[in-house]
């Protein structure tokens, strides 16, 4: 598997393979398992905005896999001196497997994968998307209801700007789940998300 920016980053099957080994893999997130399939990989977590669930997600199931992590903050490194995005990518490239990038822009995700040679993890790149939260809300959804056919799903809140919602409805939809959303005007879901 390559990077996973967006959604369409991932074929249906491979969304369904991907939720499969999750399921499968449960018992390892518990730490009731150990299985160091991934001894001797590195992840690089380049989280550009302050996050706790997601980046200790990934730190966790990567430890947990046997692999290591490097945990990179803006603050403390060049990117505080003014640095570019593109040349701490190259840096990472370097040192890591695999990047999951956490950035206040939208597209910054996209363009650390055109920067590097290592896949990249979208983990919410400003206003526009966050893959891997949708891959965790479709195995929650799928774990709720026995599988992803037949279900009606309602979105409510902040759809304009919500990353996770942009992600999740583009998913939901290519597997036939009929939406409704629910936002003030202002908020509206943007018409190409949808």
């Amino acid at each position: 598997m390559g990077d996973v920016v967006t959604m369409d980053d991932l074929g249906n099957d491979e969304i369904a393979s991907v939720l499969d080994d999750a399921e499968r893999l449960i018992p390892v997130a518990k730490g009731d398992v150990h299985l160091p399939i991934l001894e001797g990989k590195v992840l690089a977590n380049m989280f550009f905005e302050n996050s706790t669930r997601t980046r200790m997600s990934f730190e966790a199931a990567m430890k947990r896999l046997g692999g290591s992590v490097l945990n990179f903050s803006s603050i403390g490194t060049s990117v505080a001196k003014g640095e570019t995005l593109y040349d701490t990518m190259q840096m990472v490239d370097g040192y890591a497997d695999v990047v999951a990038i956490r950035h206040p822009q939208q597209g910054a995700a996209q363009y650390s994968a055109d920067a590097v040679g290592i896949p990249i993890l979208n983990a919410g790149d400003g206003a526009g998307n966050h893959p891997t939260q949708t891959m965790l809300d479709l195995l929650t959804i799928r774990q709720a209801h026995g599988s992803l056919d037949g279900l009606n799903v309602v979105l409510v809140g902040d759809l304009r700007y919500g990353r996770t919602v942009h992600s999740l409805s583009h998913a939901l939809v290519r597997f036939g789940i009929s939406l409704t959303l629910v936002s003030p005007g202002t908020l509206r879901m943007p018409d190409e998300i949808v």
